[in-house]
């Protein structure tokens, strides 16, 4: 039952996905990094307020997995959503308009950081509850099989999340019951400050899989190719009706655990993370220049246009209203009673 991938080289697949695939999934990473660092810099700036959760270095892992989904197929997150959001919705302008509260936002300006959602496209929000998205794609797995669909769930959480009880109900249930839903776990080797060493007994997650008759895979999460064979294939048995997977990408979180919290990780270490030999992007580029699926010259020209496009999401934003105070109560389930 157990299946185990832990390819280091991407390049063995590049030559089977079609160059406007690539082309896509390049640009949709590029636009999550600078997305991401833009959200610092006005973080920073003080023109967007409360917690943060940044995605950087991530990239290959959200973009990868939701080259594999239909809109119509669903995805869950946790604390650090953007980039899954992004990677699912591709709405630079609503997801930036979120993140500045404004009403024309993902979720009308009321969730900020953590709390963006698009029915649309499937996407069924981010959490601030460490694994809170776990229970939520379960429902969304039964609910297609109820529905006799074939529409599959995917649920982003982290190494840290993976010591959570819920996370072993929910494959329980998911197994038991042949749902579709890819447990795919983002190893990026530190949850908050504490690292995944000190935190959990074994080096690799997804082998707890094998405990429910759940298939397993590790792919590496910095290799966007990796990450979109292996998910593709967890896609394709769920579609069959052959149930769950769960797949675990290592990755590396380039940025602090939240605006507020020091990085107290080694130099040496964040150097080589962002270095060409581990970077996810400076890797992506380094194989399709390789290849001659692209010139240096048409990626720098994608660069450019991606910033004019973020550029474009924060002028859409700032120029957005805030909510007004008479919607407070707007899309509230139980208001209960009011003075």
């Amino acid at each position: 039952m157990a299946k185990k991938n832990q390819s280091p080289n991407a390049g063995v697949v590049a030559a089977e996905v079609p160059k406007e695939l690539k082309l896509h999934m390049l640009r949709q990473m590029i636009s999550l990094r600078r997305f991401e660092e833009e959200v610092k810099r006005l973080y920073c700036a003080g023109e967007i307020t409360g917690a943060i959760h940044l995605y950087v270095g991530q990239e290959a892992v959200a973009v990868g997995a939701c080259a594999c989904l239909r809109d119509d197929d669903y995805a869950t997150s946790g604390h650090r959503p953007h980039g899954h959001c992004l990677a699912k919705v591709f709405d630079l302008n609503r997801t930036m308009a979120e993140m500045m509260g404004r009403e024309t936002g993902l979720s009308r300006g009321r969730g900020g950081s953590m709390h963006q959602f698009d029915k649309a496209k499937g996407f069924l929000g981010g959490n601030g509850i460490v694994a809170g998205g776990v229970g939520i794609a379960l429902g969304a797995a039964f609910a297609s099989k109820y529905r006799g669909t074939d529409q599959v769930t995917v649920c982003f959480f982290s190494d840290g999340a993976s010591n959570q009880g819920v996370v072993h109900e929910a494959m329980n249930i998911a197994s038991l019951w042949k749902l579709p839903v890819i447990w795919l776990c983002e190893n990026n080797q530190i949850a908050a400050t504490t690292t995944v060493a000190r935190s959990t007994c074994t080096p690799d997650i997804a082998p707890r899989a094998e405990a429910y008759c759940i298939p397993w895979a590790i792919c590496d999460g910095n290799a966007v190719l990796d990450v979109y064979r292996t998910v593709g294939e967890a896609v394709a048995r769920a579609r069959r009706g052959e149930g769950s997977t769960f797949i675990e990408c290592k990755t590396y979180r380039l940025e602090p655990h939240c605006g507020i919290i020091a990085d107290q990780r080694p130099k040496e270490e964040l150097a080589l993370w962002r270095s060409p030999k581990k970077d996810c992007i400076k890797r992506f580029e380094a194989l399709l220049v390789g290849d001659k699926t692209f010139t240096p010259q048409e990626i720098e020209a994608m660069h450019r246009r991606v910033e004019q496009e973020i550029a474009g999401a924060v002028e859409f934003a700032r120029k957005s209203s805030f909510p007004a105070p008479e919607t407070l109560y707007d899309n509230v389930w139980a208001e209960g009673a009011k003075s």
